[in-house]
């Protein structure tokens, strides 16, 4: 658990711990990241000699079965580049309506690109109904933009796309002749749950862009893998998007750490989540979804949201509040964290019933 102080009486004691559960980006390197962040050789990776970082494409490239791959500072910049990469001036991406790359982006492949999002809803699972992705794909006329990408994302609020719906989503997409592109910010987090490598998920998608700096727990970076062609044009949208690094060999070389020692370890996510959830079930006033991974959501009733949220806070315990309540769990809480949460949150039922 990290180490910060919090807002009540007892919080505001020096050294208080906190149980941070709004995501897992807020996790801090280990000693052993640290270390090999501190030991990684470094070069200008501007011009493409930052022997760690070229280390790190080549491997995150074959492990998920692309030729190529690059490194970005975020997973907003990895999709934004892939998006361009797919597609230009007047062509349109068929994207879910909650989806991250067309809600939580700033709307960047409109106004960096002009290209047009086509959103479609997103199903309780977070897949997209093949039938809406069949209606939104415009034929070939100039008073349409041009269909040319399928976006979907893995997992989804936790959720992770099923392996056959993924297979016949861009079959379809192939069929119509549009590229498709996967969101993984939490792809490792699918394959664990799902018990398949990773490769098996995005070998069916034309571009990747996979997160290390959230469930993998590096302090920093995305990679977005796809052919030599399409890596090299997201390669000059990336120096247009200011995202052109130099001696970043330090932050790869702690993706690389991740890679090698936080994959496997995502199942005690996994389980810590579920841990939570089955701790909170049964209280009146509180729904709880069953997680497949490692995000938690929650919905109080009577509007009370707000208020748990703050009493969460004063216990030491932080969760978010924008979809709901959504709890999530990563490598620096543990079973005794997550117990101090179900505690905090029984805690105020008790005292606010229904």
């Amino acid at each position: 658990m990290s180490t910060v102080s919090y807002g009540t009486a007892a919080g505001r004691a020096a050294g208080a711990k906190v149980v941070d559960l709004r995501s897992d980006t807020v996790t801090q390197p280990t000693a052993a990241m640290r270390e090999a962040m501190m030991a990684a050789p470094l070069g200008d990776d501007v011009f493409g000699d930052d022997p760690t970082v070229n280390a790190l494409q080549e491997r995150i490239a074959a492990l998920l079965g692309f030729e190529a791959a690059l490194f970005m500072p975020s997973g907003t910049q990895s999709n934004l580049c892939g998006l361009l990469a797919h597609c230009g001036r007047g062509d349109e991406y068929i994207v879910g309506q909650m989806a991250h790359t067309y809600r939580y982006e700033a709307g960047g492949g409109a106004v960096f690109g002009s290209i047009q999002p086509q959103p479609i809803p997103n199903q309780p699972d977070g897949t997209l109904a093949l039938a809406d992705i069949e209606a939104a794909i415009k034929p070939d006329d100039p008073h349409f933009a041009r269909s040319r990408l399928l976006c979907l994302e893995n997992t989804w609020n936790g959720n992770v796309l099923p392996l056959g719906y993924i297979e016949q989503a861009t079959a379809l997409a192939k069929a119509r002749g549009l590229a498709t592109h996967l969101d993984g910010a939490r792809l490792f987090n699918a394959a664990v749950a799902s018990g398949v490598p990773a490769r098996e998920i995005t070998r069916h998608f034309d571009s990747v862009s996979v997160c290390f700096s959230k469930g993998l727990g590096a302090p920093i970076g995305s990679a977005l893998c796809g052919s030599r062609e399409l890596i090299a044009r997201a390669h000059r949208v990336r120096k247009m998007a200011g995202g052109g690094m130099r001696q970043v060999g330090l932050l790869a070389a702690a993706a690389d750490h991740a890679l090698s020692h936080h994959i496997d370890r995502l199942a005690n996510d996994h389980a810590l989540a579920r841990r939570l959830a089955e701790g909170m079930a049964g209280i009146p006033g509180l729904s709880v979804t069953a997680p497949q991974t490692n995000i938690v959501f929650a919905q109080v009733d009577g509007g009370r949201g707000a208020a748990l949220l703050a009493h969460l806070k004063s216990r030491g315990v932080l969760a978010t509040g924008l979809i709901g309540l959504r709890f999530v769990t990563h490598l620096d809480v543990d079973a005794a964290g997550i117990d101090t949460a179900i505690a905090a949150v029984r805690e105020f039922f008790v005292a606010n019933p229904t």
